[in-house]
């Protein structure tokens, strides 16, 4: 969650931050989401034809002709810039002491100057496809120390603070969807892959304590340290759709980018029972979205849309615009193809977006678009001019997962492996983009089944 306020980045608009125009090898065992792991049989129809159901992920860079030693070490470099790099130019990642349930890290968004639920929960899914337990717990536990809202009369009750300061002291004490996305389905992978552990470690837990109130959490309302607040569940129900924001609003709407269609078929199978069918409906809602959402001659999405697909235009920067949160729109789809194959729209659309920015010259195209393809430069406080947008890079060569025209596609993948590993000042938001990125290329970003 970037958000943009009508004063510039991180200015309060209505009680609401918003942010920037922005926001080793498993075994087929472990890889695969085994249809029956939870207690609920499904019929193999329904689970598509892509690496859910074949354990089969495809590694574009060994496609393009490097060698699986190239591409551990490529990933593992940026891996250890990111997170283990020099403070003061190449990591994102910080270790803040110890308490009582252990060690405590955070990662921090440099150009606000604060912690992110969107970043803490990139760098948990990160963790536990690299399968780093200790940084994985290490976030964990700051996000449980100072974001979890645990107070039952808070109007946020349930759900996490979606900014704080590096010192953990809130900047708001709302929720932002995209966080608790991720935070759920890297916990859900974390149960599977390592086995859950006690307290906040009961990582099955946690995950369905979440998935719960993302969809039932009523609406609570109340003071905070920033104002009065009314909360509720971060998914609209009639629709069958991720809100913005769950605070309530009078006309709510959605952020083409928070849709996660391939999560949601993991929550079908794994999450809470009474809620699966919801989830199942989600994700074919979201296909149906992506394709609303999508201008349809350049396959570019709003910052934010309406539930029947139109560009949300309101007073905020980039509303609707292709903006810094719309940059991840098209992995999203990308890599529900991946996993399910459920959708040929997703195809279309990525081949959609490759050519719009093929023709717009590979690795010389803006970070801001209008919806028909008028480039509109970069926000310089968030993005200078000087700077390549390399998590767009990133996540256009990941649209090469679903894209049909194989050589264009390649040239993308090409681009993504040339990119350096961001660093210095644009390296929160590209850095977690471009290592997401790099893990879903090489088919290194698995689905973390029920052993």
């Amino acid at each position: 969650m970037r958000m943009f306020g009508l004063n510039g980045p991180g200015k309060m608009v209505g009680g609401w931050r918003w942010r920037r125009g922005i926001h080793c090898v498993a075994s087929a065992l472990c890889v695969v989401g085994l249809a029956c792991g939870s207690g609920i049989a499904r019929a193999a129809s329904n689970d598509g034809k892509g690496a859910y159901k074949t354990g089969k992920y495809r590694n574009l860079f060994a496609e393009a002709g490097h060698s699986q030693a190239e591409i551990d070490a490529k990933i593992n470099a940026a891996y250890q810039q990111l997170f283990h790099g020099d403070g003061e130019t190449q990591a994102i990642y910080f270790a803040a002491g110890k308490n009582a349930n252990g060690p405590l890290s955070y990662v921090t968004d440099w150009a606000n100057h604060d912690v992110r639920t969107e970043g803490m929960s990139y760098g948990m899914m990160i963790a536990v496809q690299m399968n780093k337990k200790e940084e994985f717990d290490a976030l964990w536990n700051w996000v449980m120390t100072n974001m979890y809202i645990s107070d039952p009369v808070h109007p946020s009750y349930g759900y996490f603070s979606w900014s704080c300061k590096t010192d953990g002291t809130a900047r708001e004490e709302t929720p932002a969807p995209d966080g608790e996305e991720y935070f759920a389905m890297s916990l859900l992978f974390a149960a599977n892959r390592w086995g859950s552990g006690t307290g906040i470690y009961d990582y099955h837990a946690e995950a369905e304590r979440l998935l719960r109130a993302m969809r039932h959490r009523e609406v609570k309302s109340g003071q905070t340290k920033f104002g009065p607040r009314k909360v509720g569940p971060e998914v609209n129900e009639e629709h069958a759709m991720i809100l913005f924001v769950p605070g309530v609003m009078e006309h709510p709407f959605s952020d083409p980018s928070y849709h996660l269609p391939a999560f949601y078929e993991l929550w079908a199978r794994w999450g809470p029972e009474e809620d699966r069918e919801f989830w199942a409906r989600a994700a074919e809602v979201s296909r149906e979205y992506f394709v609303k959402a999508t201008n349809p001659k350049t396959g570019l999405a709003p910052v934010y849309a309406n539930f029947d697909g139109t560009p949300h235009e309101t007073r905020f920067v980039q509303s609707g615009e292709f903006g810094y949160d719309s940059w991840r729109t098209p992995s999203n789809w990308s890599v529900d193809w991946s996993w399910w194959r459920k959708d040929p729209e997703e195809q279309v659309l990525s081949d959609r977006i490759q050519g719009f920015f093929a023709s717009e010259g590979m690795g010389k195209y803006s970070p801001v678009y209008t919806l028909d393809g008028k480039a509109q430069g970069a926000t310089p406080k968030l993005t200078p001019e000087t700077d390549a947008p390399i998590g767009l890079v990133g996540t256009n060569a990941v649209a090469s997962l679903a894209a049909k025209d194989k050589v264009r596609a390649r040239e993308f993948v090409d681009a993504l492996w040339n990119a350096p590993v961001p660093s210095g000042y644009s390296r929160y938001y590209d850095g977690m983009l471009y290592m997401m990125s790099l893990l879903h290329a090489s088919g290194e970003f698995r689905i973390w089944g029920p052993k």
